[in-house]
């Protein structure tokens, strides 16, 4: 049980808070759902907590399995990505107009989701190997993002813009920390912000994201995202300081859409008000916090580039959710880490957890050394 002192128990605990306070907000906010679709009000339920459980073991997995290693196996993730991203073109499923899912009998998983931590770990391990030129911008920096380039048309062919425009962001964040020179962010930034919104206005349904957020009031139709954002406003204003009460959401009769998935922060602010939204972002900051010290205290470049991009990455995707919940940034379709209903989306958080423990333990691990070094 030693070895177990190691691991950031702050950070594993607050992941696992977080996702079992989801599992009880996904059987609340999908009941209603469940019912209609299915004829049974634990279906979302008990899926989500089958794959609470193999994130579980995905947790324990990584914590156990020294990081390092990874740097090994990126060439083959990453390799892997495309593979299973082209079988999606191929074969996939087509839900809410993306083919974007891979179906396995009764479940299906999102190849994209899994293809983040894939990248986060290909580009923390290529560029903790470039720190002596990677102020050469065509030797030191853009080979990768060659590769993330061709990830990003292969999502965008599902189409993903959520999810490719994620993977751009991590990538730049990446970049940013690797030491790269400011006039070279600066010209892959233009790009990307270029890149981004040039496919956020190329199909209709985007620019209707887009003007729903600027004043959905106009646009309140049913078929746009104005009128999502209306009915998640009145769940918020429902709830207030309180909340109406775990399982008394209004909004989740069919008014809301989505409300297990990419607005399940609006039904939890409805039931349980500020201190359910609170206890969500305390565990959200804790995560954060921890994965940043985690990163920071690592003696690896590779450790320091994986800890801060499975941070940025798995809280950026929070705010932007929350964002949209709230009308702060277009909807994009991202779910909240740990809590939305989704289990691609489970498994990949809960693994990135697992990393950033093990980072964590290793962390100890060689202060302990050093410090016996130097007594002796």
């Amino acid at each position: 049980m030693k070895r177990y002192k190691d691991y950031d128990w702050w950070l594993i605990g607050a992941a696992i808070a977080l996702s079992l306070f989801g599992v009880i907000m996904i059987y609340s906010a999908s009941f209603p759902l469940a019912i209609d679709l299915y004829e049974n009000p634990s279906y979302f339920f008990v899926r989500q907590l089958i794959w609470l459980g193999a994130g579980l073991v995905l947790l324990l997995f990584f914590m156990h399995f020294r990081y390092s290693f990874l740097k090994k196996l990126s060439p083959i993730f990453i390799l892997g990505s495309i593979i299973i991203l082209l079988l999606v073109i191929i074969v996939g499923r087509e839900v809410n107009g993306a083919k974007s899912w891979i179906a396995f009998g009764p479940f299906s998983i999102q190849p994209a989701e899994f293809v983040k931590l894939a990248v986060i770990i290909y580009l923390a391990q290529v560029y903790s190997q470039k720190q002596a030129y990677i102020n050469k911008f065509i030797r030191g920096v853009i080979p990768p993002l060659v590769v993330i380039t061709f990830i990003f048309s292969l999502i965008m062919l599902q189409p993903d813009l959520g999810t490719a425009a994620a993977i751009l962001m991590t990538a730049g964040i990446i970049v940013f920390l690797s030491g790269a020179k400011m006039r070279h962010l600066a010209v892959l930034m233009s790009l990307s912000v270029s890149v981004i919104s040039f496919f956020a206005i190329s199909e209709p349904y985007r620019i209707q994201r887009l003007t729903a957020f600027q004043d959905p009031f106009e646009m309140a139709e049913a078929a746009s995202g104005g009128y999502q954002l209306i009915q998640a406003y009145v769940a918020i204003a429902h709830g207030g300081l309180t909340g109406a009460g775990l399982g008394q959401s209004v909004q989740k009769m069919h008014f809301l859409p989505e409300p297990h998935t990419d607005f399940i922060l609006a039904v939890i602010s409805e039931e349980l008000g500020f201190f359910g939204i609170g206890f969500v972002l305390v565990c959200l900051t804790i995560i954060a916090w921890r994965g940043l010290l985690i990163g920071s205290r690592s003696k690896h470049t590779f450790g320091t580039l994986l800890a801060f991009g499975l941070v940025f990455q798995l809280v950026s995707q929070a705010l932007v959710n929350a964002g949209a919940a709230t009308g702060l940034l277009p909807i994009t379709g991202l779910p909240f880490p740990f809590v939305s209903y989704g289990g691609s989306s489970l498994l990949v958080s809960l693994a990135a957890i697992g990393i950033l423990a093990n980072i964590s333990r290793v962390n100890k691990i060689e202060k302990r050394r050093q410090i016996s070094t130097e007594a002796a």
